[in-house]
């Protein structure tokens, strides 16, 4: 694979994007339905100023978002991840660890100074990308979600900037 090329989303990317999401979903790290496949990623709550996307041998291989967490001014100096997912060709590459090393520089960049996300408590694999990063496990809520049968907990992860 060629370098990883990280860059801002742009309107023409929602189809691709909402085919990634599509094809990424997993009760591992979403609790919302599976979106379809016709569904447009860019909504009200997703523009693409929110969201950086990877690139890789010409293609779509990621994106995470990055949103302030609250519209309060005494939060502004907090950025969210709020959504990650790389496709599956493009796994065990480093676009995660990319994305998310790219969307701290663009929360430093914007004035923040602290960043946190959520990760279901049983998605080993992206807590370990997460303490990995710096972030550490600030707060849990136990059970939140009821997946597939089972509780999960919602973790609450952050790390300085």
């Amino acid at each position: 694979m060629s370098d990883i090329r990280i860059r801002p989303a742009a309107l023409s990317d929602d189809a691709e994007l909402a085919g990634l999401d599509h094809d990424t979903w997993s009760t591992s790290h979403a609790v919302q339905p599976r979106p379809a496949a016709d569904d447009a990623f860019f909504d009200e709550g997703h523009t693409p100023d929110s969201i950086l996307v990877a690139e890789a041998d010409g293609r779509l291989a990621g994106y995470v978002g990055l949103v302030l967490p609250t519209r309060l001014a005494c939060n502004a100096h907090v950025r969210q991840v709020q959504g990650l997912a790389v496709a599956p060709w493009a796994r065990g590459r480093g676009v995660a660890r990319a994305l998310l090393e790219a969307a701290m520089d663009t929360a430093r960049a914007q004035g923040a100074c602290r960043i946190t996300l959520r990760v279901l408590g049983h998605n080993g694999p992206a807590r370990r990308l997460y303490e990995s990063l710096g972030f550490v496990v600030e707060g849990v809520l136990p059970g939140e979600f009821l997946l597939e049968g089972a509780f999960v907990d919602d973790v609450l992860m952050g790390r300085p900037l």
